[in-house]
């Protein structure tokens, strides 16, 4: 692929947001990726897909991306006292003599539209081209700007994730490079790094924007790959004022075997900066990485106030441990890129895994890989051990013994978080499980099963739990058949916790399980207002209806974005099943119910 020396101009359109869509009141605010599926879990029927449309006019660029610093600067705005003056440091550094890179243009048939960008996930069916419907480009920006990430439904994660990720149409009114850089930047936000990097590195350089550069950037941090945007990087330095780009030019120069190059790019942007500076010396340890490097560097973390996207992203590309008091400086999704590094050792990655599990970033299968490498390694503390050995033992042994190694799992933990992930580890381990009505922890099997999606093997206990049990209310969310009788729903409501009983309801209710009117009879004895309007409401019904799952997707995420699980309200699930339903997504519908009611406390 060509690398071409001059590129276009890039115009910044800053069109002004559209506030069409608002935050829910219902929630209280605040290698390809694997498959996070089992295998035979269907997928959404593809409708046919339109004729391709040619690439609109630009869009504007993400709102934030953060500096080295760690502060989070507009994009294309005043960065502060941290701007660099990519000027002068390239006055320092002789440049190379253009050559012409014409020869190696590939045929304009090869090269990858605009009007259709997106990666496919190994054993997921993506989804339909047009699955945003004709939602306007600007539309869709503000509310990928808007969503505060990652959300708190693993099963609604997963659904944004697919969609997210998948070859989908450019809407009107906006580039096809920087519609991926918007969907890319949501993704890490998630997280999801892995698939971010995918949609990234689908564009061909040559039409990378701005923004793209800019999402490019974090993406090679996010991933602990900086090595990523050497391709870029000199165009990328040219047009963006961030003294980032300019440490990435001496990085680049420094694994290219460029020494002498790279010093004198580092001294440059170190510019006014102390001796000391950590983002410079981290920048300085990965150039020594590189071939007749003569650095030898020492990172010390004593009196780092908190963690960035570029301390993170160095770090992990040199080989440095992070300490994990500062990753409380910082959001979830940074644990979660940490889970996804394969530079990160086990051990190191074993916490970040489960909270990432919990999340919908990694599938019950890569856990349990995890957990394996643990099994092989050496110096693995004691906690870390006994989970490992409960978690073969959950594969080996009579079912009693198994169920009783998972049960040692499942109580471990002391946060409703990490309980929920274990459930997600020890997902195939149940599946294994024969339905017995003797078998102990019945309820907590179907659970586990059913947070990775099992459905097949957890509906074979339908005749074995015992009516208005757990168990049953979360079979009864599985099935995909008919109508249920309002006496088994009261039997449940009468044993549950009144939020358990809030959240069957609704679940029950979005499926369409129960007939109209024991529906309103069950919303009122559990207290939920399924029949209230909003913006959200409103907009997520009419997607639902108008067969959009990715917009679907992505309205549920924003009636998702909550922090704790405790602060997703029934009337707002109640409004994302229904809409997934209708929406050709009953899989996901179903998945979501029974996560609220294996969830809620």
């Amino acid at each position: 692929m060509k690398t071409s020396p001059t590129r276009a101009s890039r115009l910044a359109i800053a069109a002004a947001l559209l506030a069409a869509i608002g935050v829910p009141a219902f929630s209280q605010q605040q290698k390809a990726p694997e498959s996070l599926l089992p295998p035979g879990f269907d997928q959404p029927t593809p409708r046919p897909q339109p004729s391709a449309r040619p690439s609109p006019t630009p869009s504007a660029a993400p709102a934030a991306a953060p500096s080295p610093s760690g502060e989070m600067a507009p994009v294309g705005g005043d960065m502060g006292p941290d701007a660099f003056d990519v000027e002068e440091s390239n006055a320092s550094v002789a440049v190379a003599p253009a050559i012409d890179l014409s020869q190696y243009d590939l045929p304009k048939g090869v090269r990858r539209p605009l009007n259709r960008i997106g990666i496919l996930a190994a054993g997921n069916a993506p989804f339909p081209a047009d699955a945003f419907g004709d939602v306007a480009g600007a539309t869709q920006v503000t509310l990928m700007r808007r969503l505060d990430a990652p959300v708190a439904s693993r099963w609604v994660s997963i659904a944004l994730r697919r969609a997210l990720m998948s070859p989908l149409d450019t809407p009107r009114g906006i580039d096809g490079a920087d519609y991926a850089a918007e969907r890319a930047w949501l993704l890490l936000r998630m997280g999801e790094a892995t698939a971010a990097r995918g949609l990234v590195s689908y564009v061909d350089i040559d039409d990378y924007t701005n923004a793209l550069d800019r999402v490019a950037m974090q993406v090679a941090l996010a991933t602990g790959d900086p090595a990523s945007v050497c391709p870029i990087v000199d165009d990328a330095a040219s047009n963006i004022p961030d003294r980032g780009w300019a440490l990435a030019q001496a990085i680049c120069a420094g694994l290219a075997g460029k020494p002498s190059e790279a010093d004198q790019r580092l001294e440059a942007a170190g510019k006014g900066k102390p001796r000391n500076d950590l983002d410079t010396l981290l920048a300085t340890k990965v150039v020594g990485m590189g071939a007749d490097s003569r650095r030898a560097v020492t990172i010390d973390w004593v009196g780092v106030p908190a963690l960035s996207a570029w301390r993170f992203g160095m770090a992990t590309a040199a080989g440095v441990d992070l300490p994990d008091n500062l990753f409380a400086t910082v959001g979830p999704e940074f644990r979660y890129w940490q889970a996804l590094s394969p530079a990160v050792s086990p051990v190191n990655r074993a916490g970040a895994a489960e909270l990432a599990a919990a999340a919908g970033v990694l599938s019950n299968a890569a856990l349990v890989d995890l957990y394996a490498e643990l099994d092989q390694a050496n110096d693995v503390p004691d906690p870390l051990q006994k989970t490992v050995r409960d978690l073969r033992s959950a594969y080996t042994g009579s079912a009693a013994e198994r169920v009783q190694a998972m049960k040692s799992l499942w109580d471990a933990p002391d946060s409703p978080r990490l309980r929920y992930a274990r459930l997600v580890l020890t997902a195939k381990a149940a599946a294994w499980i024969p339905a017995n009505k003797n078998a102990a922890e019945p309820d907590r099997l179907i659970a586990s099963m059913l947070s990775a999606g099992y459905d097949s093997a957890a509906l074979q206990w339908r005749g074995v739990v015992a009516p208005g049990s757990e168990g049953w209310a979360l079979l009864a969310l599985a099935d995909a058949g008919g109508p249920i009788g309002y006496g088994d729903f009261e039997r449940y409501v009468g044993a549950a916790s009144p939020r358990k009983a809030a959240m069957l309801l609704a679940g029950l209710a979005g499926l369409g399980r129960l007939s109209a009117s024991d529906a309103q009879r069950g919303a009122e004895a559990t207290k939920v207002g399924i029949g209230g309007v909003n913006a959200w409401t409103q907009a997520i019904d009419r997607a639902g209806a108008a067969n959009q799952p990715g917009m679907v997707a992505l309205l549920a995420g924003v009636g998702m974005q909550s922090p704790r699980w405790d602060q997703v309200t029934p009337e707002a699930l109640y409004h994302i099943v229904e809409a997934m339903r209708a929406a050709g997504m009953a899989n996901y519908a179903r998945m979501i119910a029974v996560e609220a009611v294996t969830r809620a406390e």
